[in-house]
């Protein structure tokens, strides 16, 4: 099922209607869906789609000209064999001249990586013979520093060709709410908090139903031989030389080692080699850093397990790999896992009600800078935390997140208003708390006669 990506198809579909040739590059960390964007844009129109080889050139021209020679001659007999790209490229250019054609190329960097001069190739066949046509073609890629400086950057012999280009993240959360219209907003969000919007893992979860979602994590994640059991280490595997000593900087992470100093420690490795390591996998998805809006930034930023299928994993998997190995995954669900999913949830609901102010919402203000805060109380020494403060200029929303089963009650907002109250830069402020539950009669009391007060409810969250 295709859901979440339909303005990027639109768009697609728009640039496919003009009358000039387009190149479209289209980029993303692995498993986010380009591969099924493509092919959904494909759906009805004549294409070649040639995913590369992490393989020779040889055998990458042999696997394209059998790719080209099955869409113009599937009945033939009599098979070309191509001697170069540059012979294939022209055979397809030529074919672009009698009917529209898309051309996909898909993991390209295997493609460039086997034979250095395909760039070079592909720039002057876009140059002398493709900008005569209105071809459509794709060049897709998962590795992103790749695509970033190999395909878009100033040194490429493909520099300045593209028409148009496509980072493709993962779903936010109503979009990533769409392979499951009919559940509960709580279940999509427990969804989003296991498989942070990404579609092959959404799909791979397989929630059945609201009360399907303990069963969906013992079978598909906890159980030894499911593929989201295998994920996180085969996706090291594929990405890294070395996938150990990455494991041991995300699982110290993940542990709650969030500065550079810590984690160089946790992991023994030097600091500015860690520091390399950490690069590498925020590059990918991975690992994000984060520092607090607003004030003093100096030496703040936190890391954190960005990727929330490796946030799951690492959480609850290693401390319980005994029992899991034993062929006991229920029992990690009862004992291990559902007493703290609300716990684990904290983090994922945050994420939520950010987006939701960003994309949803109908804000006061425009909102130019939004995150999380935290520093010291100078009055009381002590470490205080915002879950959420969005800004611009003078203008400031503070926003308290919870998910839990209790309702969100006067002490919340009361507590919210004592910790805006440490800054003193903003004329106009507005207190937003975000509830799983509901609130308290007390606290839609303080709402109605406070206009800078709104309450924010899961369904609120998900579109009434």
């Amino acid at each position: 099922m295709f859901y979440g990506r339909m303005r990027e198809l639109d768009r697609m579909n728009r640039l496919y209607g003009s009358k000039e040739h387009q190149v479209v590059v289209i980029y993303g960390r692995r498993r986010v869906g380009k591969t099924s964007l493509i092919n959904e844009f494909c759906k009805d129109k004549r294409a070649i789609f040639f995913s590369a080889l992490e393989s020779t050139a040889e055998k990458n021209l042999r696997a394209l000209s059998k790719t080209v020679n099955s869409l113009l001659r599937p009945e033939s007999s009599v098979q070309p064999e191509y001697t170069s790209f540059d012979d294939v490229l022209t055979e397809i250019y030529e074919e672009s001249q009698r009917e529209k054609l898309v051309f996909v190329i898909d993991e390209y960097p295997y493609l460039a990586a086997a034979d250095g001069s395909v760039s070079s190739v592909l720039q002057h066949m876009i140059d002398h013979k493709f900008s005569k046509t209105d071809i459509f073609l794709i060049l897709c890629g998962s590795s992103m520093s790749f695509m970033e400086e190999q395909v878009l950057g100033h040194n490429s012999p493909l520099y300045g060709r593209r028409t148009a280009q496509f980072k493709i993240e993962p779903l936010e959360y109503l979009a990533a709410a769409e392979a499951h219209p009919g559940l509960l907003p709580e279940t999509n969000a427990l969804i989003y908090g296991i498989t942070g919007g990404v579609p092959h893992y959404i799909n791979k979860l397989a929630v059945e139903g609201d009360d399907g979602i303990g069963h969906a994590i013992t079978e598909n994640i906890l159980e030894r031989t499911s593929y989201l059991f295998e994920e996180p280490a085969n996706l090291l595997k594929q990405e890294l030389r070395e996938p150990s000593t990455y494991n041991s900087i995300i699982a110290a992470i993940a542990g709650g080692a969030a500065r550079l100093t810590d984690i160089s420690d946790k992991t023994s490795l030097d600091y500015a080699l860690c520091s390399k390591y950490v690069s590498v996998l925020m590059n990918l998805g991975i690992v994000g850093r984060k520092e607090p809006v607003c004030g003093n930034t100096k030496n703040k930023s936190l890391y954190f397990v960005k990727d929330n299928l490796f946030r799951f994993w690492y959480r609850f998997i290693p401390d319980n790999m005994s029992s899991i190995m034993a062929g006991r995954p229920e029992q990690v669900y009862e004992k291990e896992i559902s007493p703290l999913l609300d716990q684990y949830m904290g983090a994922s609901f945050e994420d939520i009600c950010r987006q939701y102010l960003v994309f949803h919402a109908d804000v006061p203000f425009t909102i130019k800078e939004i995150g999380s805060w935290w520093g010291g109380n100078p009055a009381t020494k002590v470490r205080e935390e915002i879950d959420i403060l969005a800004v611009n200029g003078g203008n400031a929303i503070f926003g308290e997140c919870k998910w839990r089963s209790a309702l969100t009650d006067l002490s919340v907002l009361n507590d919210l208003k004592r910790k805006a109250g440490l800054f003193r830069e903003f004329d106009e402020r507005y207190y937003y708390l975000f509830s799983r539950s509901g609130f308290t009669s007390g606290v839609k009391e303080a709402a109605e006669d406070d206009r800078s007060v709104r309450l924010i409810s899961l369904a609120d969250i998900y579109g009434g």
